[in-house]
This record gives structure tokens, sequence and C-alpha cells, in this order.
């Protein structure tokens, strides 16, 4: 964890939260109680998965755009508006399969297995 917090860290407190909401509280709720818990159970996996993966997929996204000759995504949805990408077709859509195989890495990765 980066200076200057201390242990835990925000990953170790979501983790925590998560557990506790599904090991101690989820059994005993019932009806929209119990449906709000598991959604707040599946937000803070997000969480953690974003907290772990999110600076390497920074970095790999930001890497795809440049070879793609873009800063940012509004340049790179700008580009593929005007049609200036469609004699690259095939670069264009690895790099957006790749974007989006990310994205489900860390909103659902059951998703991304299959």
């Amino acid at each position: 964890m980066a200076p200057p917090h201390d242990a835990p860290s925000a990953a170790e407190l979501v983790g925590a939260v998560r557990e506790f909401l599904e090991r101690d509280v989820l059994a005993g709720l019932e009806g929209g109680t119990r449906f709000h818990a598991l959604v707040a159970i599946n937000v803070l996996g997000m969480v953690e998965r974003e907290l772990d993966l999110g600076d390497a997929q920074e970095a790999a996204h930001a890497a795809r755009l440049a070879a793609l000759g873009f800063a940012d995504d509004a340049a790179l949805a700008a580009a593929l508006r005007d049609g200036a990408l469609d004699d690259r077709h095939a670069e264009v859509r690895d790099a957006l399969l790749e974007t989006v195989a990310d994205k489900l890495a860390v909103a659902n990765p059951a998703y991304a297995a299959s």
C-alpha cells in the first residue's frame, strides 16, 4: 500500500466488508433487503477486482490507444465515427476486444471465462 496509509489496505477493507455481508448478514435477510445485500456484495467484489487489476489495466488500455494513435477514448470514438479507421478493422477489433475483456474481468469474471 502506498504511504502514508497503514494496514489494512483499501482492498483488504473492502474484502472484509464483503466477507462480513456474505458470511454473517446475508443468511438473516430476505426479500428486497436480501436482494440489495447481494447487489452490495457484487459491487464490493467489483471494487476489489478494480483495486487489484486497475493499474495494469489502465496501462494496457493506454498502450492499446497509443498503438492505434490516440490519446484517449474520446479521440478513438471520434475516429470510429468519422470512418478514419475503416481500413484498420482487425487492429481496432482486437484492441476493443481486449478492452472489453478487461472490463469483464472487473465487472464479472464469470462472463469473461465464457
